[in-house]
């Protein structure tokens, strides 16, 4: 006899639960569609994060999209980009650790950490400055081109979080396929 341990559920149980309520909370949603309705607009943000990821390696751009998620509370976004990580080969362990990345240094590299840092304090920029030492840590790692495009990366998610946030997007559903 085979007993699940984590919960009173089976598997299939628990996945076809999770598609009911995403399809119940989706179908409850009315709010804008706002590519629909801006198209123009949610182009431009389309183009802008295409431009921002060039040149960056594809593992810290979701580590950079996921931490400004967390930080957002963007559910919608933070399941696209963890989803998004691991197809591109990130491991549960550091998925798990982004969150406390400061108590988990050791999952991340230098260069990581210092994207990290400038993900929060660029994104949490309403509770004070960009510190004058975090903008340095993330310089000495990045050449001139590189900041930019990280910098730009995190407006972006930043930019998007607050879409998926205003228009109610669903977490589980993914609108880009």
């Amino acid at each position: 006899m085979t007993t699940n341990t984590t919960t009173a559920y089976g598997t299939s149980d628990i996945d076809s639960h999770i598609a009911t309520a995403i399809v119940t909370a989706e179908d409850a949603r009315t709010r804008l569609d706002f590519a629909k309705a801006a198209p123009k607009v949610f182009r431009a943000i389309v183009g802008f994060d295409a431009a921002a990821r060039e040149g960056l390696d594809p593992a810290l751009v979701e580590l950079i999209q996921i931490r400004a998620s967390h930080l957002n509370h963007c559910a919608y976004c933070l399941h696209m980009h963890t989803n998004d990580a691991r197809k591109a080969g990130e491991n549960e362990d550091r998925l798990h650790m982004v969150a406390v990345w400061r108590e988990a240094r050791h999952f991340f590299t230098e260069k990581e950490q210092a994207a990290l840092a400038l993900t929060e304090a660029v994104t949490l920029v309403a509770d004070g400055e960009v510190p004058d030492d975090v903008y340095a840590r993330a310089a000495a790692h990045f050449d001139d081109q590189e900041l930019a495009h990280v910098l730009s990366l995190i407006l972006t998610i930043n930019t998007w979080n607050r879409v998926a946030l205003a228009t109610g997007k669903v977490a589980g559903t993914d609108e880009r396929r």
